[in-house]
C-alpha cells in the first residue's frame, strides 16, 4: 500500500507538471510533491485509522487549531459527507499572546478563518515542510492588519507561526496533499485562542479581544452543529457564515469586507441549530459569571505557549500561555517527533499578576526565537511556471533566515476597559520584524540579528450582543468550488 501510494504521488506530480507545460501556464499543483519529503506516504497506522472511521484517504480535510490548549486537529470527511475528527496533534511552539495578529513583526500567530490552496503548500521549506495560513484574509485587510508568510511548519521554533515537529508536519502535509489529489480545491484552516466553551469564554470575559472572539465563535458554532465546512464571507468588517441568496433575490449576494452587507439569509436548519447552541452556551456562561468564575490573569513577559508533552522533555520546560502552564506537573510521555534542542526556545515561566476583573490581557514581546524563511505569498502575482521552476532548482535568490533577540520588556501598565458584551456577527513559520522572508529551497543562510517591536493586542470595538438571523444552504464539502468566495 505504501509503495502504491508513493508511486501514485510521483505519477500524479509528473502528470500535473506535464499538463502545465502543455497549457503554457503555471499550475498550483506542480509544486505539491516534488521531493522525497513532500512525497512521504501517509503512515500505515493513520491509513488504518482512516479506514476505521469510514473515511477515504483522499477525502477532504479541515484543520482546527487552539492556542491555549496548544493542539491542532485534523478533521476529515467520512463517507456520510460529514466531517469527523481524525487526529489531534500537540503543538510544539506558538508565539505571541492570545489574540489576532495585528501588524507585521508583532510576533502574533493569526486567529480566524483561512483557506489553504495547493499554492500555499511549500515542499521546499527551509524548516522541513510547511503551508502558508493565508494571512491576511479579506477581513484582516479591511482592518488594515499587516503581516505575511505566517506558516504552520516544522522545527518547533516560532516567531509568529505555529510550529510542529518535523515528523508531525510531514504527516499533516501528506494528508493535505492527498486531499488535493482527491479533488479538494482548498481546505479550511480555523485558528482560535482556545476552545470556544462557556468556561473559557467566562475566564476571558474581560479580554479586549472578546468582541472578535465572539464573532469567530459564530463560525465555530456553525461547524459544531453541522459538521460541515462553514462558508465564509466578509462585509462591514465582519465575518459572515453560511450566507445564501435571499428568497426574492435573482442572484447570489456579493460580499465586500469593507462595504455594507448585501441582503442574504442563513438556512433555517443551520440558523435554528446555531441559535439553540448559543442559548445553551450563554446560559452556562451567565451561570459561571454569577458564581464568580475568576477571569484569566494578566500575563507579563510570556511569549506564546508549548504543549505540555514537549515542555516535559526540556530542561526547565514551561507551557507558557498554554493550558496547564501554571504549576503544571509535567508528565513524561512519548514525544510525537524530535525537538531541535540546539535552538528551541520554550516559553518563560509565568509572571502572573493578581486576578483583577478590570485587567486586560496585553500582548508583549519577549525574547525572540530563531526566525524561519517563509513560503511565497499565495496572493502575490505569479511570475510564471519557468520562473518558479528556476527558483525551485536553485537559480533564484533565496532570502536568508534571520535571528532576533531582546530581553523581555517591562510589564505594560494595566488598562481598565469597559466590560461590554460583543455582538455576534450577522446581517511561519516564524515571522520577522521586517517583512517575512521567503522559504529557501536550500540550507538557510547565516542569521543576522534583528529587533522586534513590542506588540499590544488590539481591542475590537465592543457592541451589544444580538442574535444572528437568516441562513443559507449547505454546500457539499467535496465541491470543487472554493467556499471562500470573498478571498478569491
Amino acid at each position: 500500500m505504501i509503495h502504491r501510494s508513493l508511486v501514485r504521488a510521483l505519477i500524479t506530480s509528473v502528470a500535473l507538471a506535464a499538463g502545465a507545460l502543455l497549457a503554457g501556464c503555471n499550475s498550483d499543483e506542480v509544486s505539491l510533491a516534488n521531493n522525497a519529503k513532500a512525497n512521504q506516504p501517509v503512515s500505515p497506522k493513520l491509513v488504518a485509522a482512516i479506514n476505521e472511521k469510514n473515511m477515504d484517504l483522499q477525502s477532504p480535510i479541515l484543520v482546527r487549531l487552539f492556542k491555549e490548549e496548544a493542539e491542532l486537529e485534523i478533521w476529515k470527511q467520512d463517507r456520510s459527507g460529514r466531517f469527523a475528527l481524525l487526529k489531534t496533534y500537540p503543538i510544539c511552539r506558538w508565539s505571541g499572546d492570545l489574540g489576532p495578529k495585528v501588524r507585521e513583526g508583532d510576533r502574533q500567530a493569526p486567529e480566524g478563518f483561512y483557506s489553504i490552496s495547493p499554492a500555499q503548500m511549500n515542499p521546499q521549506s527551509a524548516y522541513y515542510l510547511s503551508f502558508n495560513t493565508g494571512f491576511p484574509n479579506a477581513f484582516d485587510k479591511a482592518l488594515g492588519r499587516t503581516g505575511s508568510e505566517l506558516m504552520v511548519h516544522g522545527d518547533c521554533s516560532s516567531r509568529g507561526c505555529y510550529a510542529m515537529t518535523d515528523e508531525q508536519i510531514a504527516e499533516i502535509y501528506s494528508l493535505g496533499r492527498e486531499s488535493f489529489f482527491g479533488g479538494q480545491r482548498a481546505f479550511q484552516f480555523q485558528a482560535y485562542p482556545f476552545r470556544m466553551t462557556p468556561v473559557n469564554m467566562a475566564r476571558h470575559r474581560n479580554n479586549p479581544n472578546m468582541p472578535f472572539w465572539r464573532m469567530i465563535k459564530e463560525g465555530n458554532d456553525h461547524f459544531e452543529v453541522t459538521k460541515q465546512e462553514p462558508k465564509v464571507d466578509f462585509c462591514e468588517k465582519k465575518y459572515v457564515f453560511d450566507a445564501a441568496r435571499a428568497p426574492n433575490a435573482t442572484k447570489d449576494p456579493v460580499f465586500d469586507a469593507s462595504a455594507k452587507c448585501p441582503a442574504y439569509v442563513i438556512p433555517d436548519e443551520i440558523a435554528d441549530a446555531v441559535r439553540q447552541k448559543q442559548e445553551q452556551d450563554d446560559a452556562e456562561f451567565a451561570k459561571l459569571v454569577s458564581k464568580g468564575t475568576p477571569v484569566a490573569r494578566m500575563n507579563t513577559g510570556i511569549d506564546g505557549g508549548m504543549n505540555k508533552i514537549f515542555a516535559a522533555a526540556l530542561p526547565d520546560g514551561n507551557t507558557g500561555l498554554s493550558e496547564g502552564g501554571q504549576g503544571l506537573s509535567l508528565v513524561h510521555e512519548r514525544l510525537p517527533g524530535t525537538i531541535p534542542i540546539d535552538h528551541v526556545n520554550p516559553p518563560h515561566p509565568p509572571n502572573l499578576a493578581q486576578p483583577d476583573e478590570q485587567q486586560p490581557v496585553v500582548a508583549v514581546t519577549p525574547p525572540a526565537t530563531r526566525v524561519a524563511a517563509a513560503a511565497p505569498n499565495a496572493n502575490a502575482p505569479s511570475d510564471g511556471f519557468f520562473h518558479n521552476l528556476a527558483h525551485k532548482v536553485g537559480f533564484g535568490a533565496a532570502a536568508a533566515d534571520t535571528t532576533a533577540a531582546m530581553p523581555p520588556p517591562p510589564p505594560a501598565a494595566p488598562a481598565k476597559p469597559k466590560v461590554i458584551e460583543a455582538r455576534r456577527g450577522v446581517p511561519a513559520r516564524p515571522e520577522a520584524a521586517k517583512p517575512e522572508t521567503q522559504q529557501a529551497a536550500t540550507k538557510p543562510a547565516p542569521k543576522p540579528s534583528a529587533t522586534d517591536k513590542p506588540a499590544t493586542a488590539a481591542a475590537a470595538p465592543a457592541q451589544q450582543d444580538t442574535l444572528v438571523a437568516g441562513a443559507q444552504p449547505v454546500v457539499q464539502s467535496n465541491s470543487f468550488n472554493s467556499r471562500f468566495s470573498a478571498t478569491r
